[in-house]
């Protein structure tokens, strides 16, 4: 099957902090185990200019770009295998980002989740609607609708946060062809969200979920030593250990489950139900975790050690991605007017 026919699919990573277990097992590890598949073409980006709307510190963003980068190469990705790139080094996307701003009207920005949620929380501060939005926060949907639209992506898996972003983009690429393309030959592809139900949701430290925002994540590549720290500091009932415990409420059977197979699941469960003490429930989770983790822990801390060569992988990701968006970037270009003259 040629590239052509292969459906493309779409895939952004935030460069704003640390990758937590949370990342790995919800929105990682199927996404590397999706780019296996041959029948797809798979496009990876750190979205480093996303990172600009919440975060203004320059280093955590260069720190994290080579942080995220290196996570998924030391987990499996083949950079020979899917397009690999950092957003910032593909022009087009910032050039095709313009052309939908001048399409997209403001009452679809007006509607969007981010945007109100950060309204509401204004009013309810007693400061002005728009205190502290930026235009970035404002039109961040425009920025993924080029992202996705820049390649002609069919499949774009998300959360369900960030399924009205995708119908987003393809307002604005129905809004684009009906202006600008003929109805026989459309210039974008009509993208569709993906999600997965059955992707993990990870509780974090304190019962609610992983998040960096509530500072309870256990971060992905921790030593032997911090990433037991970590998971002993996991909350638990006061249940003594031979009193049976409830495995569907404890966040320790939870993140369990994310990394056992079956016959680990069941015999956790069991445990649970014969009264396993909590210390003991962590040491085996501890353990579980380390397990899947140690290897690409070690090629993440020498990728690490190497960031000229991530930087060279990135640089080769950009050039194969290059490919796919110019030509469509200069078919945009010439359908809206903006052509050589003569």
């Amino acid at each position: 099957m040629s590239s052509k026919e292969k459906q493309r699919i779409l895939t952004g990573i935030t460069t704003s902090g640390t990758p937590h277990i949370g990342n790995y097992v919800g929105a990682i590890r199927p996404a590397i185990e999706a780019s296996r598949n041959q029948d797809n073409l798979s496009f990876y980006f750190l979205a480093d200019f996303h990172a600009l709307i919440k975060c203004q510190d320059p280093d955590l963003v260069a720190q994290s770009t080579r942080e995220i980068a290196a996570s998924w190469l030391a987990l499996g990705l083949n950079p020979e295998e899917v397009v690999f790139y950092r957003q910032s080094d593909i022009p087009q996307i910032a050039e095709l980002c313009w052309m939908l701003n001048c399409v997209c009207a403001k009452g679809l920005m007006n509607r969007a989740h981010a945007y109100k949620a950060a309204v509401d929380q204004n009013g309810e501060a007693g400061e002005d609607p728009d205190f502290g939005i930026t235009m970035g926060l404002f039109s961040y949907p425009v920025l993924m609708a080029a992202d996705i639209l820049i390649f002609n992506a069919n499949k774009v898996p998300v959360g369900k946060d960030q399924i009205q972003h995708v119908e987003m983009a393809r307002d604005m690429a129905q809004r684009f062809n009906h202006l600008f393309a003929s109805k026989k030959k459309p210039l974008f592809a009509l993208p569709e969200y993906v999600v997965d139900d059955d992707v993990a949701v990870l509780q974090g430290l304190d019962g609610r979920k992983m998040s960096k925002s509530y500072g309870n994540t256990i971060p992905l590549f921790l030593g032997e030593k911090q990433l037991r720290k970590h998971i002993n500091k996991i909350k638990t009932n006061l249940l003594e250990p031979g009193e049976p415990k409830d495995p569907d409420t404890s966040t320790v059977f939870q993140i369990w489950q994310a990394f056992a197979n079956e016959q680990q699941q069941a015999e956790m469960r069991q445990a649970f139900a014969d009264g396993i003490a909590w210390g003991e429930a962590k040491k085996q989770l501890f353990e579980l975790i380390n397990n899947e983790l140690a290897e690409p822990r070690e090629r993440y801390n020498e990728l690490l050690a190497n960031p000229s060569y991530i930087e060279d992988v990135l640089q080769a990701g950009a050039e194969k991605a290059r490919r796919y968006s110019e030509p469509l970037l200069d078919r945009a270009r010439h359908a809206v007017g903006i052509r050589k003259l003569g």
